[in-house]
């Protein structure tokens, strides 16, 4: 299976009639169909280590404020798959990544807004099962790259794995008014593109020392972390190609599609 990192940025996205959201739709329509989904988002943070969604009928999380009632309103009833969450688990407490502990099954914890916002256009009939790996933000990108080395054998078991996140993701001066991105998150978001193009995981790993940029574009990992999931799945040789290549304000759409052709946006 090909593996993709989506830039998810507004929880709106996963209804308003946009660009962002028809590619999501169109990616989703050329994929081959997977017999799950295995999703990091940037909305499960734990410390200490890592869980997995092991419900089979996971809730829909609105772990947001502010919205319209319509956002509220929306349900993504993708059923669960306690079995993928036992199989990653197995092959998480095998990797090389240093975890303190076997990874821990949830049966409680939903989806959040990181996972169903672009699900929701992928597969629109929720008829594909849904598992969530958390994110122990704890951790430096050099262990996130190992965990997603060691998902691997998913993607040959059918399983989609997605990460879902922002390349640039600053909340704190986000100005939904501006009429142009900040000079800084266009430069950030360039230079991870031209990594990614280049095939130079390594100064993506450790993203601080992708210069002063990277102090603005990620004040905090968890929306930068889901990137380093897919770069890590990327096998030699194997194509990339980006779509969504947008930045506004202080957020980057920049979405990435692994092991399969170009995308039209």
């Amino acid at each position: 299976m090909p593996v993709l990192f989506v830039g998810h940025g507004s929880p709106m996205n996963a209804i308003e009639d946009n660009a962002f959201r028809r590619a999501w739709g169109e990616i989703g329509a050329r994929l081959p169909r997977p017999k799950s989904i295995l999703c990091v988002s940037a909305h499960w943070e734990t410390r200490g280590g890592v869980r997995l969604t092991a419900s089979e009928a996971p809730e829909t999380i609105h772990d947001f404020y502010g919205f319209p009632q319509a956002l509220f309103d929306v349900r993504y009833p993708a059923s669960g798959d306690p079995a993928l969450a036992r199989r990653a688990a197995g092959l998480l407490a095998a990797s090389d990544a240093r975890l303190d502990a076997a990874p821990g099954l949830d049966p409680a914890r939903g989806l959040d807004h990181g996972a169903w916002s672009f699900l929701l256009a992928m597969y629109p009939e929720a008829d594909v099962p849904v598992v969530q790996l958390s994110l122990d933000t704890s951790r430096p990108g050099e262990f996130h790259h190992r965990l997603a080395r060691a998902l691997a054998p998913l993607r040959a078991e059918g399983v989609l794995i997605a990460g879902s996140g922002n390349i640039v993701h600053n909340l704190s001066v986000l100005d939904l008014d501006a009429s142009a991105p900040y000079d800084w998150a266009v430069r950030f978001d360039g230079e991870v593109r031209r990594r990614l193009l280049a095939r130079q995981p390594e100064g993506l790993i450790d993203f601080e020392s992708l210069g002063p940029d990277a102090a603005l574009a990620v004040p905090t990992p968890e929306h930068y972390l889901p990137l380093l999931y897919a770069i890590g799945l990327q096998e030699k040789d194997e194509p990339l190609a980006l779509f969504n290549t947008t930045v506004s304000s202080s957020i980057s759409m920049t979405s990435v599609l692994i092991g399969a052709g170009p995308v039209s946006s």
